[in-house]
Order: C-alpha cells, then sequence, then structure tokens
C-alpha cells in the first residue's frame, strides 16, 4: 500500500490533480450529499491544496485559505475521506492544520463544519464557536482551533 501526503499551491497543481481534486470534491459534496451549491468560489486560486493518495487513488482532500480569502481568519474546508474509518481525515487535517502554521503563520484556524461531524473535528483541536446554522441546506457549526 503507497500511502502519499501532497501539498500544493494553486499555480503548483497539474492540470490533472487539479482535475482529480475538484472531481472528489464534486463526488462527494454535490453527489453523495445531494448538496447544490457553487465548489469553484474562486478562493482555490489562494490556498493550499492538500491531499493523500493511496495507490494513486484521493482517499482525502482539503484546502487552507490564507486568512481574508474564504473567511476573516486562515480557514481549513472542503474536508473530504473518500474511504472512512481508515484515519485518513486526521491526518490530513494534522498536516493541514501544520501547513496553516508553517505558510500563514496561523494563530488561529477557523472552519465551517458540518454539523454531524463536530466530534472528528473536536478530535483534532477544534472547538464549537457557534450555534447550528444552515450553509447550503445543510446544518453546519462554526468551529476554530487556537495554537
Amino acid at each position: 500500500m503507497d500511502l502519499q501526503l501532497h501539498k500544493k499551491f494553486y499555480t503548483e497543481l497539474t492540470i490533472h490533480e487539479l482535475y482529480e481534486l475538484l472531481r472528489v470534491r464534486s463526488e462527494v459534496f454535490v453527489v453523495e450529499q445531494n448538496c447544490v451549491y457553487q465548489d469553484l468560489d474562486g478562493d482555490d486560486q489562494a490556498s493550499i491544496h492538500l491531499w493523500i493518495t493511496r495507490d494513486d487513488k484521493v482517499v482525502a482532500l482539503c484546502r487552507v485559505c490564507p486568512a481574508g480569502t474564504h473567511m476573516r481568519e486562515v480557514s481549513i474546508g472542503r474536508v473530504i475521506t473518500t474511504e472512512r474509518g481508515c484515519g485518513y481525515g486526521k491526518q490530513i487535517m494534522q498536516a493541514a492544520i501544520q501547513a496553516a502554521i508553517d505558510h500563514f503563520q496561523a494563530e488561529l484556524i477557523v472552519i465551517e463544519a458540518q454539523e454531524y461531524a463536530k466530534g472528528f473535528y473536536e478530535n483534532v483541536g477544534f472547538k464549537q464557536t457557534s450555534e447550528p446554522f444552515i450553509l447550503d441546506g445543510i446544518p453546519h457549526i462554526a468551529m476554530v482551533y487556537k495554537r
């Protein structure tokens, strides 16, 4: 089993890598979750993209957005695992937190988490900071990670 972590800024992505990341995001967020929303929001170009492959197949991904793009603070979003229960989600989030610190000097990282995933994000150090709210038709909560 060949497991690899990839980390690239948007301008470093190959066309094939970008296509595969967007394909997986669409597969999970639009098709699997039956949610029509605008995934291509203009924030990818400023973001760091992280993904894990197992035998050249994407099994987890996310992006780290600098402060002032997706949110006021540095944020992590578009978090996906295609194979659940294997620890890939925790690995990708730990790598994203480290990337936020290393590249954007983040002292604070914010996320808008789907409410059902609250426990997952708490396990990597995030704390809930809002009441539930609806985003793209799905219950979410704001959460924050403090260094």
